[in-house]
């Protein structure tokens, strides 16, 4: 069912008599609540929700128990009801662009999840039961206030593409080094000064995304980094570079513009 831009600021509660509806689409009106009537579309396996103004949830949201795919970006959630644990099924959530300032441990119980979307928030920190998340594949945090990552974000073991852009990180976890599928890290617009070790366990890492941090140097296991096609280190504090970038057969795109560098070794030109 179509709705969208209908211009609607209230959903009726007779939406609850569409037992077998599977897919509801209510993106761009003005909804700022949901009918608990809800909880009576158990067959619903996606719904829009995008660009309303839900200030909340209803617990009764945990009760669509088929869903798999939610957009609720472009609202004013400022929190999420702990019953969203019950959506077994869920594999896509768009939350970008609300106002969330923390998320429940219970959002580690999403088994199926496979794509999560918090960029444009104000999350300061990560619950440890992120880490549980053991299908995610693509987890966007871009444009928060995060300061740290719990180090269960190692335990991601099926994550593909990590997305950090325009934070307050001041340092990674070693466990970062623990994401064998990671094919994209990006990291921009942080406070990194250096980089852990264990960043030269990435098995799978083509794109490294470091621009705008205050990186002075960088560290010598980076050679480890069979498969990255790209390095971007724009506006750091670089001084110098390990010889050992050199090593990195596959590196296409090398960008260094806006640092101190003094020498750059033989090895790598």
């Amino acid at each position: 069912m179509d709705l969208s831009k209908a211009g609607l600021t209230y959903l009726p509660t007779e939406i609850g008599q569409l037992s077998q509806l599977q897919k509801l689409n209510l993106i761009e009106n003005q909804l700022t609540t949901l009918p608990t009537e809800i909880r009576q579309l158990s067959q619903l396996q996606r719904i829009g929700l995008s660009q309303n103004q839900l200030t909340a949830l209803p617990a009764e949201i945990g009760l669509l128990s088929q869903l798999q795919v939610l957009y609720l970006n472009q609202n004013q959630l400022t929190a999420l009801p702990t019953e969203i644990r019950q959506l077994s099924q869920l594999q896509t959530f768009d939350l970008s662009q609300n106002q969330l300032t923390n998320l429940p441990a219970e959002i580690g119980q999403l088994s199926e999840l496979q794509w999560l979307n918090l960029n444009q928030n104000q999350l300061s920190s990560l619950p440890g039961e992120i880490g549980q998340l053991s299908e995610l594949q693509e987890l966007y945090l871009n444009n928060n206030q995060l300061t740290s990552l719990p180090a269960e974000i190692g335990q991601l073991s099926q994550l593909r593409a990590l997305n950090l852009n325009q934070n307050q990180l001041t340092s990674l976890p070693a466990e970062i080094g623990q994401l064998p599928q990671l094919q994209t890290l990006s990291l921009e617009n942080n406070q990194l000064t250096s980089l852990p070790q264990e960043i030269g366990q990435l098995p799978q890492l083509q794109l490294l995304y470091l621009n705008n941090n205050q990186l002075t140097s960088l560290p010598t296991e980076i050679e480890r980094l069979s498969q990255l096609r790209a390095l971007y280190l724009n506006n750091n504090q670089l001084t110098s570079l390990p010889a050992e970038i050199g090593q990195l057969s596959k590196l296409q795109t090398l960008e260094l513009a806006e640092n101190p560098l003094k020498d750059i070794a033989e090895k790598i030109r």
